[in-house]
């Protein structure tokens, strides 16, 4: 039966894929990815040959178009992210939602996500929080941080080297004090930094993919 697998791969360290997925992409017909050559990197570590199909945010209707009749032809395909799970802050939910649509099987691998492996570390309480994945960076922005400072739960978001003190300094506009910023979470220069965010910004090196916890106001 074709299928459509979801599989979570690793956000850094390359150990962190299970043993599920490895078996996964072992038999699938092909991979479809972002970068075919960063997975090609994670498949050649682990002696994996599999055709590799480019699948991200720019690629266009007929790209999807050709992965589902693909899987309407009896192909299985692993859909996989550069890091991380496919669906979350990523372009994957588009094919999934195509796939569905034509009675395709989808079925999640579970694996490693930033989300979760970044509050298991925060210390708060994470039982209610607000995903808002990356920020936008103009359009919307404004209606972003207002929303931040009125959330009565935490709120979790992506952010880029390149504007995270921007976003920082923006928190610090609206009257954010303290925050827990995570940075190239589970690689070998991870760091987490705690505290008020004037504090933070003395110490914060631009470099690598952060990931940001703003407390609510309860």
């Amino acid at each position: 039966m074709s299928t459509l697998f979801i599989i979570g791969t690793p956000i850094g360290n390359l150990e962190d894929i299970t043993l599920r997925a490895l078996k996964v992409l072992k038999n699938v017909d092909f991979v479809a990815c972002e970068d075919t050559r960063r997975t090609g990197l994670l498949l050649n570590h682990f002696q994996i040959n599999k055709k590799l199909v480019s699948y991200h945010q720019h690629s266009r209707l007929q790209k999807i178009e050709y992965l589902i009749s693909e899987l309407r032809a009896g192909k299985s395909i692993a859909l996989v992210t550069d890091a991380g799970t496919p669906g979350i802050a990523d372009p994957a939910g588009v094919l999934i939602a195509k796939a569905l649509e034509s009675k395709i099987k989808v079925e999640p691998i579970p694996g490693p996500s930033v989300l979760p492996t970044f509050l298991s570390v925060v210390g708060a309480d994470t039982s209610r929080f607000l995903f808002l994945g990356f920020l936008p960076k103009k359009k919307g922005r404004a209606a972003i941080f207002r929303l931040i400072a009125q959330s009565e739960f935490p709120v979790v978001f992506l952010e880029s080297p390149n504007r995270v003190i921007k976003t920082l300094n923006d928190l610090a506009k609206i009257d954010i004090k303290e925050i827990v910023v995570g940075r190239e979470l589970t690689k070998k220069f991870e760091e987490i930094y705690r505290g008020e965010i004037d504090e933070v910004l003395k110490y914060i090196r631009p470099q690598g993919e952060f990931v940001v916890f703003v407390p609510g106001k309860k």
